[in-house]
C-alpha cells in the first residue's frame, strides 16, 4: 500500500497594507495620491522547520513592506492591475518564494466598499 506524502506549505501574510500612490484612468484621478490597500500572501521556499529562529532564514516582512511602499509610490499607473503585477514580479525576483498572491483594493466607486484585483503566481 502506498502512503500519500504530506505537502507542507508555509505562508507569510501581510494584510491591509495601506499604500499612497497615484493610480487612475482619468488624468484628474492621477493628479493626487490616493490610498489603496494591499494584501500579500508569500510562500517561501524554506520550510519553517529549517528557519532555526533566524531572520536571515526567512522573509523579512518589514523589508517587504518598505519595498512595496516604495514601489507603489515610484511612478503613476493607470491600473491597479499593473500595480498588483509589478508587486508580484518584484517579490518573485527579490525573494526565495514558491508563490505570491497580491490583492489590491481601491476605494473609488461610492456604491461599493472597494473594487479589487488579484494576481497569483506559482513557480
Amino acid at each position: 500500500m502506498m502512503l500519500n506524502k504530506c505537502v507542507r506549505m508555509n505562508e507569510i501574510q501581510i494584510n491591509g497594507l495601506r499604500l499612497l500612490c497615484r493610480v487612475g484612468v482619468p488624468d484628474e484621478e492621477l493628479a493626487q495620491p490616493q490610498e489603496l490597500r494591499m494584501h500579500l500572501t508569500l510562500c517561501p521556499t524554506t520550510d519553517w522547520q529549517y528557519v532555526d529562529d533566524r531572520i536571515e532564514n526567512t522573509i523579512d516582512y518589514a523589508a517587504v513592506v518598505a519595498e512595496i511602499e516604495s514601489l507603489a509610490a515610484d511612478h503613476p499607473r493607470r491600473l491597479i492591475e499593473t500595480l498588483a503585477q509589478d508587486a508580484a514580479n518584484f517579490l518573485l525576483e527579490k525573494y526565495p518564494l514558491k508563490s505570491v498572491k497580491i490583492v489590491v483594493e481601491k476605494f473609488i466607486l461610492p456604491q461599493t466598499n472597494f473594487v479589487a484585483v488579484v494576481v497569483e503566481i506559482h513557480r
